[in-house]
């Protein structure tokens, strides 16, 4: 919740709006608290924005505050609009709202509405504001003040007000009069926000008071072009929920894919892993993380690996491509890309904290699952029923059993190179096996030691001379 807010967009002048005069002006809601929903929402507005080449794109603001770190993301979203940016504070923006606010290049308010009170505080375990230890407090009032405040110049705001609305510390005096003593954080009236300062020949924040926001589109001579407004979906509600439990899908999603390669015929375990990476790349794909680009990279991934195994094996080439497909689609998947930027762009470091840390959450947990499951399944009941639902019942897994006993100390030789998967020659019967331990060349005799699954695993024997 801490961290300090590390993007911060250009300013007008610094800025050639790339939107067209004529294009139209999309008006994104920031209402309520800064929390993960509204991510998605702000995502899909500046997306639409961006691609409808639209030339303004206004904040209606009307928030209590939140999260620094979801303040983070929406100031660096906003900044991937290149037109022209406006707040609206309708009724209050408080802390964070302040803080996205002086990321727009204009701010206007409403009657009555305030602006300000941006000090960071520590949420506690259960809700409400908690103690922050005093070189805790500093250091993040420091740093974030630091941010905001050059995000604030770059766009055309005081920094010294924002400043005074962090940090408590500091004292405002414009034309002789305090406004905010030393050990007070600054909160701004719209009459207060609007006064021009003969220090600075500039008002303190905002640019005018207005009724309602169709009368300052009116005054901008905005009223007259193409309005949309981005409103939230339950979709994106879901997406929420389906990201914040991404790890576990792709426990789920791994885990089923690996014990349906490991049993006969296609049963509940394939579906059920298959199911689970749909629900991953759906919420990336909601949430407009990604597009579903991803989610086709990753099934030819896996049809890859599934020839590998099953058609191909000692091959490795097929395999190891297949599982490369599927790593890079499971982590772009939930990479957050820039949509002015084409598909083919590499992603920044960044963008890859979260994705990188869901999927080696998801790797481990997946590890750690599996190795109990080899271990503890074929001893329980329900191992069987998990053979006997995806073939033909008891007389197949009884099948499997028996040949399992007749090859066990077996010996024959390889056909094919062994690394570590290939063919050996028993008798009369050719049979896929695997490389106990390191490469096993083709005409090599070999012994079969035990079984990983249905495929028997073999040993180099050592011939005397």
């Amino acid at each position: 919740m801490l961290w300090p807010i590390l993007a911060t967009p250009q300013s007008p002048s610094q800025v050639e709006p790339e939107s067209s005069s004529e294009g139209p002006v999309y008006i994104l809601p920031i209402r309520e608290d800064i929390m993960p929903p509204l991510t998605y929402l702000v995502r899909r507005g500046v997306r639409e924005a961006v691609n409808a080449e639209a030339q303004c794109l206004i904040l209606d603001m009307q928030t209590n505050g939140g999260r620094v770190d979801i303040t983070e993301e929406i100031i660096e979203l906003i900044g991937r609009f290149k037109g022209r940016t406006i707040t609206y504070v309708n009724d209050k923006a408080y802390s964070a709202g302040a803080f996205i606010s002086v990321a727009t290049q204009e701010i206007y308010m409403a009657p009555v509405s305030v602006i300000g009170a941006a000090a960071p505080i520590l949420m506690a375990p259960g809700g409400g504001a908690g103690e922050m230890p005093d070189t805790v407090e500093v250091k993040m009032t420091s740093a974030i003040s630091a941010k905001i405040r050059a995000t604030a110049e770059r766009n055309g705001h005081d920094p010294e007000v924002v400043e005074a609305m962090i940090d408590k510390s500091k004292e405002l005096i414009r034309d002789g009069e305090v406004l905010s003593e030393r050990g007070q954080i600054l909160t701004l009236t719209d009459n207060e926000a609007a006064k021009v300062s003969k220090e600075t020949g500039k008002p303190l924040l905002s640019l005018g008071t207005f009724d309602s926001l169709d009368t300052l589109l009116n005054e901008l001579n905005l009223d007259q072009v193409e309005i949309v407004r981005i409103e939230p979906t339950g979709a994106e509600k879901v997406a929420t929920w389906i990201n914040q439990i991404s790890s576990i899908l792709l426990i789920i999603g791994i885990v089923g894919i690996y014990l349906e390669f490991k049993t006969p015929g296609f049963g509940f375990l394939g579906i059920g892993g298959l199911v689970a990476f749909a629900i991953y790349f759906l919420g990336g794909y909601v949430a407009g993380l990604s597009g579903m680009e991803w989610a086709a990279l990753f099934l030819l991934g896996l049809l890859m690996v599934g020839l590998e195994l099953l058609v191909l094996p000692g091959t490795m080439v097929v395999g190891l491509v297949g599982a490369m497909l599927m790593f890079w689609a499971l982590l772009m998947g939930m990479v957050d890309l820039d949509p002015t930027l084409p598909l083919w762009q590499l992603p920044s470091s960044s963008m890859l904290v979260e994705p990188v840390k869901a999927l080696l959450i998801a790797l481990l947990g997946s590890a750690i699952v599996i190795t109990l499951l080899a271990s503890l399944l074929p001893q329980t009941p329900l191992f069987r029923g998990l053979v006997s639902s995806t073939t033909s019942g008891e007389a197949t897994y009884r099948a499997g059993e028996s040949r399992k006993q007749s090859l066990m100390g077996a010996e024959g030789e390889t056909i094919s190179p062994l690394a570590p998967g290939g063919k050996a020659r028993f008798g009369d019967t050719i049979v896929d096996v695997l490389s106990d331990m390191g490469r096993i060349n083709s005409g090599q005799q070999v012994r079969v030691i035990r079984f990983s699954s249905n495929t028997p695993v073999v040993e180099a024997v050592n011939q005397e001379i």
